[in-house]
């Protein structure tokens, strides 16, 4: 096995090297290479075996080595790398151990560098965590040691090659379709949204698909950390991301100045990915200052709790006092969608609520739809939208 694996490696360096001599690279002339080496090694007893090595190195040599076959699984939603020693992978709900196929943590390090490389960052001992995002759009956080003990950990979030509809919600029992009709009358007439909800519960999906109720003549702007989402229908797009601070440059972009550099772009609607910190007041005077049907998300646990996060989230980086940032939410948001993921059923969306006025210094909310867990169903609760104002408008 020693034996193969160095000739495999001995392969990949001649390759390189050739590659590296070549004006144009394309990944057929690559593969051509590859073919010529590999299919006149005697030392292989079969096709089926040389197809196997060829296959591996040009992964190694184009993609991302032994994560290809995972990132090209679409049954897997998340691959979680604990050391080159452990590999766990997200399939239908379920978390599973595979098998690593990192020889060593060397061979992880390389492919580390090789991702991050890719999109101009860097990460390394004075900088060891570093979020990304693959060509495929899937979301990579890396942690290196010695913030991991056990070696190099990756995470990457992978979202599908095809976006889901509106109709696959509905087919997954996400929600119903007189919930979605529900919240796509509400996008089309331009309510402020907020869409809540844990790690993975599927709020960027939900953003996405419901972003496809957005007229067509609207100037539509994606805020995010990392981009992730997929306006197909939205021809008027400008798409932001913000930018980590790179070596001793103070170059750092956050979601803060790209929210207010947006306000001078002429938008319709402003999309923030989702808000973690001080730039959730920004969000909220967007909101309050005519960019009406503005959509945003943030991670938590129920809509009061996300109601009491953003609270916080403008506290800390504002002096205003709560009750006039409770305010300003209760003045900004329309809509309050809450979606989980329920181990045993899959991602559902649990509440639907309106955000209504201020009562004794505190945001009421208007419950309108719940999800009932005995009938896996979210139902209305038969109280009716109270704000009907813009439900007039052409």
């Amino acid at each position: 096995m020693t034996l193969v694996v160095t000739r495999e490696e001995n392969y990949k360096q001649q390759i390189i090297g050739k590659i590296n001599q070549l004006e144009e690279v394309n990944d057929e002339s690559v593969l051509e290479l590859i073919e010529s080496y590999v299919y006149q090694d005697m030392l292989y007893n079969s096709v089926e075996e040389k197809e196997v090595i060829i296959i591996q190195l040009f992964n190694q040599i184009r993609r991302l080595g032994a994560l290809q076959p995972l990132l090209d699984d679409d049954s897997i939603t998340e691959i979680m790398i604990n050391g080159h020693k452990e590999l766990y992978i997200e399939r239908k709900g379920q978390m599973l151990q595979v098998k690593s196929e990192f020889k060593s943590r060397q061979e992880l390090e390389l492919l580390i560098q090789k991702i991050v490389s890719k999109m101009d960052r860097k990460v390394n001992e004075k900088h060891p965590i570093c979020d990304v995002r693959l060509s495929c759009g899937s979301r990579v956080n890396i942690v290196l040691d010695p913030i991991a003990i056990e070696g190099p950990c990756v995470t990457i979030r992978k979202f599908p090659s095809k976006k889901l509809t509106r109709d696959d919600l509905i087919l997954n029992g996400t929600i119903d379709e007189g919930a979605m009709e529900f919240l796509e009358k509400l996008v089309k007439k331009k309510y402020n949204m907020f869409i809540s909800g844990g790690t993975s519960s599927g709020k960027t999906t939900l953003l996405n698909v419901l972003s496809d109720a957005i007229s067509q003549d609207e100037r539509i702007i994606t805020i995010e950390d990392s981009a992730e989402l997929r306006l197909h229908t939205v021809k008027n797009l400008i798409r932001l991301e913000s930018r980590n601070s790179t070596d001793n440059l103070n170059n750092k972009i956050p979601i803060k100045e790209l929210i207010k550099s947006s306000l001078r772009m002429r938008p319709d609607r402003i999309i923030v990915g989702e808000v973690r910190g001080d730039e959730t007041i920004d969000m909220l005077q967007a909101m309050n200052t005519g960019h009406d049907g503005s959509i945003s998300t943030g991670h938590s646990n129920s809509i009061e709790d996300m109601l009491i996060r953003l609270e916080t989230m403008v506290i800390t980086g504002t002096d205003i006092p709560l009750l006039a940032v409770r305010q300003q939410i209760a003045s900004a948001l329309d809509i309050m969608v809450h979606i989980q993921k329920i181990n045993s059923k899959g991602r559902r969306i649990i509440e639907i609520s309106e955000v209504t006025r201020m009562f004794d210094h505190r945001i009421q909310l208007n419950s309108l739809y719940n999800y009932d867990e005995e009938l896996d169903k979210l139902l209305p609760t038969g109280n009716m939208l109270l704000s009907q104002e813009k439900l007039k408008w052409n």
